[in-house]
């Protein structure tokens, strides 16, 4: 007489179980690690720790526009004081030629605008605004989320909460001139958490790898797709 087994060792898991599988691997392998939305992301502690580091202002395309407003202001700046002072303070042309009144005096200020905004820019980048990380820990059973903000009050944003209060990972998506494509978390009695940096859409691959990889490790829902 054969041994008796539990009558749930060999069930299947349900047809809604496997697509989700197979969906979550077949994202992945597009992706690698689907970490694109985190500078790195490690799970160690015999897969009790989830760690993710969030991307924040010290991104390429952040210096690329602070960079090249930088050079521009500087340059209409420049051109308004050599009107000013018929001293060419540039190499490529010579702004002396200007009347200071009322052409060098508006590229001044152009210049002068250009400026300020490309200290802001930097400042942003200096203070990494929106960098920051998720953790998530199953054994001690929380989460731990922190972002750098401004100067101020809210120079350190810390978000601490249980895991047994998650109720599912949310996948947001938008389309148009200004798309959002974020991962948020759905904790009770809170408003959604965002999860994924700012200002930089992911691709719709990387946010379903990074949502499944979550919801997987926190076993809740994925809700969104």
């Amino acid at each position: 007489m054969p041994p008796k087994q539990s009558p749930d060792w060999h069930r299947e898991p349900p047809l809604y179980a496997r697509a989700f599988s197979v969906r979550v691997c077949h994202s992945e392998y597009l992706t690698g690690n689907g970490s694109s939305m985190t500078a790195s992301t490690t799970i160690n502690k015999g897969d009790s720790l989830l760690h993710q580091n969030v991307l924040g202002s010290r991104r390429f395309s952040n210096y690329w526009w602070a960079t090249i407003v930088t050079l521009g202001a500087s340059g209409f700046l420049l051109a308004g004081i050599s009107s000013y002072l018929k001293v060419n303070l540039l190499i490529v042309s010579d702004p002396t030629q200007l009347v200071f009144i009322p052409q060098g005096l508006v590229m001044g200020l152009y210049g002068t605008a250009g400026l300020l905004l490309a200290t802001y820019l930097w400042l942003v980048i200096l203070l990494d605004v929106g960098g920051g990380y998720n953790e998530f820990n199953q054994e001690t059973g929380t989460i731990k989320i922190f972002r750098w903000g401004f100067p101020g009050k809210n120079r350190r944003i810390e978000i601490d909460s249980r895991i047994e209060d998650v109720q599912s990972v949310r996948i947001a998506v938008k389309e148009g001139l200004n798309p959002i494509r974020a991962l948020y978390l759905r904790i009770k009695g809170r408003r959604d958490i965002p999860l994924t940096r700012v200002g930089q859409p992911l691709s719709l691959t990387e946010l379903e790898t990074e949502g499944a990889k979550l919801a997987r490790f926190l076993g809740v829902s994925l809700e969104g797709l």
